[in-house]
């Protein structure tokens, strides 16, 4: 088969061919005798209809399916003869002024995946942040757990910060109403900056049952867009005021984390065996980043456009499915492709060069390492070996535990080519806001 190649940029193709007419009429013919033994033609027994009325019936269906199946075999092969690697989806079209007589001529266009050429990793600084866990990081975490436990006691004194109130609210704007301004025994916590500092400065200071205006002042690029840089006068009364009350770290407060015989000793091991786990699991997530990183400012790459779309439209089911799971439509949060392309255009930019450091260098991940990964994801479950049992029943499952070994050893590799630089980091820096209360 004869195939014309055009060069249409840097990435894009155009692809020239023929498809034979007799190969179309002949595969049609043939689909329509296996059709006509089965098909379903009223006043006809089944497999009895006149093969005129088969192919008068049938033969529009049949004759796209044939065409597009050959058009996509006879694609492939002059790609293949053409030793092309084709990034995304072809888009095929009847060539332009085809005479409609003799062969089927179409064109394809589409992009090529680029040549990588993995830049100089030499003297390139490699970030990697340490920590040591010490008794200051386990007293940091014992305490976000007793504040997780916090329960609320009445008080009869004026709110103040840390405390819990209950209040009733009516706001207004220019003497009217709005939507999302009024609300009946809502609870929140005092300083903590649920609400707008002057709703809550309002409030600081008032007693049970007390009652007052407090104005406030909707900021220009607050989220509610009908309310933002407008001004809001709140009727507040407030219901019930609480002050927290820790737990204390006592054998009660041990067996509340598992500890079955209350030791203070084996509570205080415990979590630090699993912050050390997590803060293990966290410092190699830095340091993998630090080298993707130096990768990708290495090994600078023209992305075909097509892999940036589709990557763009994964980013974007996976964030409509995240806004389902917490019970939000996400018909109500407007996306764009726009908001998810810098994350997709370095996603498949990172996903060309990590491939060719692979291949080059021989990085696949080894059975060994991943059952090291494995084991020590299954340490995060009450039965280990059952969690490393389920990962071992199906070969699917071990897809997730292999690219994390993957990426161990591209992180190791590149630290031993680059300049690794330690960089002390602190508990708070490295946990986030996941260990705030």
């Amino acid at each position: 088969m004869q195939a014309q190649l055009e060069t249409l940029g840097a990435l894009e193709r155009r692809l020239s061919f023929s498809v034979p007419r007799d190969r179309i009429n002949q595969e049609v013919s043939a689909r329509l005798k296996r059709v006509a033994k089965t098909a379903r033609v009223d006043g006809f027994r089944p497999g009895k209809a006149p093969m005129s009325i088969v192919s008068q019936q049938y033969g529009f269906r049949v004759q796209e399916e044939v065409m597009g199946e050959t058009v996509e075999r006879s694609f492939g092969e002059a790609v293949q003869e053409q030793k092309l690697s084709v990034a995304g989806y072809p888009r095929f079209e009847p060539k332009e002024g085809a005479t409609g007589e003799g062969d089927f001529e179409f064109v394809a266009t589409f992009e090529v995946y680029p040549d990588v050429v993995v830049g100089s990793l030499d003297g390139v600084e490699i970030e990697k942040p340490v920590l040591d866990v010490s008794d200051a990081e386990i007293d940091k975490t014992l305490d976000i757990l007793r504040r997780q436990r916090t329960r609320y006691e009445r008080v009869e004194r004026a709110a103040a910060d840390e405390d819990r109130v209950i209040i009733d609210f009516k706001g207004t704007i220019d003497g009217e109403p709005f939507e999302g301004g009024s609300s009946d025994n809502y609870a929140f916590l005092l300083g903590k900056g649920q609400m707008l500092p002057e709703f809550e400065a309002g409030i600081r200071g008032m007693k049970e049952d007390e009652a007052k205006n407090v104005e406030v002042n909707f900021p220009a690029d607050y989220h509610g867009k009908d309310v933002a840089g407008k001004t809001a006068v709140f009727a507040i009364t407030l219901k019930n005021v609480a002050q927290s009350i820790l737990p204390e770290v006592n054998a009660e407060f041990a067996k509340s984390l598992g500890i079955e015989d209350g030791d203070i000793a084996k509570m205080r091991a415990e979590v630090k065996s699993n912050l050390e786990r997590e803060v293990r699991f966290r410092l190699k997530a830095r340091a993998k980043e630090s080298v993707m990183s130096a990768l990708i400012d290495s090994t600078p790459l023209e992305l075909p456009k097509s892999l940036v779309g589709l990557e763009i439209g994964r980013l974007a089911e996976s964030a409509q499915a995240d806004l389902k799971q917490r019970g939000i439509d996400p018909k109500l949060v407007p996306f764009s492709p726009q908001m998810f392309e810098a994350q997709a255009r370095r996603r498949v930019h990172l996903g060309l060069v990590l491939a060719e450091v692979v291949k080059s260098n021989g990085l696949e991940a080894k059975p060994e390492q991943v059952k090291a990964i494995i084991e020590d994801l299954a340490q995060n479950y009450e039965d280990p070996a059952d969690v490393v049992g389920w990962y071992y029943e199906q070969r699917e499952r071990l897809a997730g535990p292999e690219s994390m070994a993957l990426e161990d050893n591209v992180v190791a590799f590149v630290q031993s080519k680059g300049k690794t630089v330690e960089k002390t980091v602190t508990f708070e820096e490295l946990m986030g806001q996941q260990q705030q209360a």
